[in-house]
């Protein structure tokens, strides 16, 4: 699979995963409009590869990425932040959510501002025992963005997201874990290896049943049971036609490991 040849991102792939790496590391990986370009391509080159079943977003250097490039404004007079999200960092978050692939956010370091919120739009967040995360908006009078009002407190609760939103403090990794705002915190060189070896056991499962349980949390996030009950039934009666689900039957009755092709 011929990949682009990004500026400001590093993207491979291996055994169906595509790692994109945040590649500004002088700025901390601040997302300027070069880098929004090249995510929303990267996002959408994932959706459309079926050599790709799993994707890992992480940051180069020591941070994972310190949100909006302020200093990208220059040159930007008459338009407005709002127009600024709806352009560049609303679609890369609606990507990710609506992309019926894993989304794993490797966080390496500080993930401050919309580099907070890019985390957690990911569907598994695996930080380094470095790493950080800060909705550092409120320092320079602004609201968090990005889709972390809607994230965070279906993730820690409504009472601490204010308390992260309103302090603009960062929260460290261990206590991200006992909030419940990572999966898992692991040691900072370990995070390469770690993030990859869950990447590539994603890869090899179901896609197609990851994709549309994803699409029913998706849906069940903001729906009724009752809705939600008859979407699951919906989206079961897709995933009982798949060749996954004829593979992983026949590897359940012949009690061997299935071989799923991600279809």
């Amino acid at each position: 699979m011929q990949l682009p040849a990004y500026h400001t991102l590093v993207a491979s792939i291996e055994g169906g995963v595509l790692t994109v790496t945040l590649n500004r590391p002088d700025s901390l990986n601040a997302i300027n409009e070069q880098m929004a370009t090249e995510l929303n391509d990267a996002v959408g080159l994932a959706e459309r590869a079926a050599e790709v079943r799993c994707i890992v977003v992480t940051g180069a250097g020591r941070g994972f990425c310190s949100g909006q490039d302020l200093r990208d404004r220059a040159g930007t007079s008459g338009i407005s932040y709002g127009e600024l999200l709806r352009t560049r960092l609303n679609p890369i978050v609606l990507g990710l959510r609506v992309l019926e692939k894993p989304v794993i956010a490797a966080v390496n370091g500080v993930a401050a501002g919309a580099g907070c919120s890019l985390a957690l739009a990911a569907d598994l967040r695996i930080a380094s025992d470095r790493a950080s995360f800060a909705l550092s908006f409120s320092r320079i009078g602004l609201i968090p963005d990005g889709g972390a009002t809607f994230f965070l407190p279906r993730l820690v609760g409504l009472a601490r997201t204010l308390e992260i939103a309103f302090s603009g403090e960062p929260v460290p990794a261990a206590e991200a874990l006992r909030l419940g705002l990572v999966n898992r915190v692991v040691p900072h060189d370990d995070l390469p290896a770690q993030a990859s070896q869950l990447a590539l056991r994603l890869a090899v499962g179901p896609t197609r049943a990851f994709g549309l349980a994803k699409r029913a949390v998706n849906a069940g996030l903001s729906g009724s049971l009752d809705a939600a009950l008859e979407n699951e039934a919906l989206l079961q009666g897709i995933a009982g036609q798949t060749a996954d689900h004829r593979e992983g039957l026949a590897a359940f009755l012949e009690k061997r490991p299935p071989r799923f092709e991600g279809r």
